[in-house]
C-alpha cells in the first residue's frame, strides 16, 4: 500500500467510527427517554441499567446500522476530499478511479469481516444479557396465551396441548399420537402434563393408552407416568426477539427444529439468518455507492452530498423493510427478499459509475 492508500484508508475507518458512535450516542438517548418510566416502574438497578442493558444495546446498534453508517462515512468524508480538490489532484497525477476505489474497498472488507463475526457470535451473546433485561424490567410477565397447540415432536409422533400454563409448566387435554402414513398405532391421552425440574422429564396424570395392530386394540390406563418428549417448557417461553439471540449454529438448529415440527414462523429466522450474511455485502456496495456519488466536487457543498447520501441511505432501508415484510408474509422467498435490495443497489451503483462524471 502505499502513503495515500494508508491516509484514506485511516480516514474512512476513523470517519465511520465517528458517525456510529454519533448516532449511537442518539439512539441510547432516545431509548432511555423511553424507557425510563419503566426502569422505574419495575425498580431496575442502575448498575443492571448500564451494564447488563445499555453496555449490551451499544454493540447491537453499531452493528444493526453498520452498512448504512459506511455509506454515511464514505459520502461525508469522500465528499470532504472533493471539496477540497484533494480527490482532483489524485486523479490528476495520473491515477484511475478504479484505483481510488482501492483503499475504500479495504476499509469496506475490513468491516465486512468484523460485520461477519460480530453478527455470527458475538452480538447474540450480548444480546442473551440484554434481552434478559428487557423481558424483567420493560415489559410486563409473559403468560403463554396459545391454544389447540399441535406440535411435531419426532418422526411421526405428534402431541397435541388445548392449554398450557408457563407459570406451572402444566399442559391440559394432552394427546401423543403415533402415526404411520395415514394410519393411527398409538395414542396416548392424559388429563394433564407437568414438567419435571429433577427429572428433566414430562409426567402425564390420569393416561389411557391405545395401542392399534391391525384389527386389535389393546387399552391401557394409569394415573402417572414419566415421558420424554422432544418438548421443553422453553418452547412456551416469550419469543420477544428470540432469533436476535441465537448465534450461527444455534439458529441453524432452530430452524431445523422448526421445520421438523411444521412450526410457523420459520421464515423470521430464516430471514435473520440470511440478513446476518448479506450484511457484510452490503457494506461493500454502500461502500463503493458512496465514492461513486460523492467523488465529484459540488457547487453546492458538502452538506449537499451529505444530504443525499441520508436519503439514499433511507431508500435503502425501507425498501430492505418492505422486502422483508413481504417475505414474513410468506409471499416472497426469503433468500431473494434479503438479496434484492443489494442487487438493486449494485445495478444503481453500476449506473452511477457511468453516469457520473468525475
Amino acid at each position: 500500500m502505499k502513503l495515500l492508500d494508508w491516509y484514506i484508508l485511516k480516514r474512512f475507518l476513523l470517519t465511520y467510527l465517528f458517525v456510529v458512535m454519533v448516532i449511537v450516542l442518539i439512539v441510547c438517548v432516545v431509548d432511555y427517554t423511553e424507557k425510563v418510566d419503566d426502569f422505574y416502574k419495575h425498580k431496575a438497578p442502575g448498575d443492571k441499567i448500564l451494564f447488563d442493558y445499555y453496555l449490551n444495546f451499544i454493540p447491537y446498534w453499531a452493528n444493526y446500522i453498520s452498512p448504512l453508517m459506511v455509506f454515511i462515512a464514505t459520502v461525508f468524508m469522500t465528499s470532504r476530499l472533493a471539496a477540497k480538490s484533494e480527490i482532483i489532484a489524485m486523479l490528476s497525477s495520473g491515477m484511475s478511479f478504479v484505483r481510488l476505489l482501492v483503499p475504500y474497498g479495504m476499509g469496506a472488507l475490513i468491516l465486512s469481516v468484523a460485520t461477519y463475526f460480530l453478527v455470527g457470535w458475538v452480538v447474540p451473546k450480548a444480546n442473551q444479557t440484554r434481552i434478559a433485561f428487557e423481558l424483567k424490567y420493560t415489559k410486563d410477565p409473559y403468560t403463554y396465551s396459545g391454544r389447540n397447540i399441535h406440535i411435531k415432536v419426532a418422526p411421526n409422533v405428534y402431541a397435541y396441548l388445548e392449554s398450557y400454563n408457563n407459570q406451572s409448566n402444566t399442559g391440559y387435554k394432552f394427546t401423543l399420537e403415533k402415526v404411520k402414513g395415514n394410519q393411527l398405532l398409538q395414542k396416548m391421552a392424559g388429563d394433564r402434563i407437568e414438567w419435571s425440574p429433577e427429572k428433566k422429564k414430562w409426567t402425564v396424570y390420569d393416561y389411557n393408552v391405545r395401542t392399534i395392530n391391525g384389527l386389535q386394540e389393546v387399552l391401557t390406563h394409569g394415573t402417572k407416568v414419566d415421558t420424554l418428549l422432544n418438548l421443553y417448557p422453553s418452547d412456551f417461553d416469550s419469543d420477544f426477539s428470540l432469533y436476535e439471540t441465537f448465534t450461527f449454529p444455534e439458529l441453524d438448529n432452530y430452524i431445523s427444529l422448526l421445520s421438523s415440527r411444521g412450526a410457523d414462523g420459520v421464515e423470521t429466522y430464516l430471514l435473520e439468518k440470511y440478513s446476518r450474511q448479506t450484511r457484510p455485502f452490503a457494506i461493500i456496495i454502500l461502500a463503493a455507492i458512496g465514492v461513486i456519488m460523492s467523488a465529484r466536487k459540488s457547487r453546492r457543498g458538502v452538506g449537499w452530498q451529505v444530504a443525499l447520501g441520508f436519503v439514499l441511505a433511507f431508500v435503502y432501508l425501507l425498501f430492505f423493510m418492505l422486502a422483508k415484510g413481504i417475505a414474513e408474509s410468506g409471499n416472497l422467498n426469503p433468500i431473494v427478499a434479503v438479496w434484492l435490495p443489494n442487487i438493486i443497489f449494485t445495478a444503481i451503483g453500476v449506473i452511477l459509475y457511468h453516469t457520473i462524471p468525475r
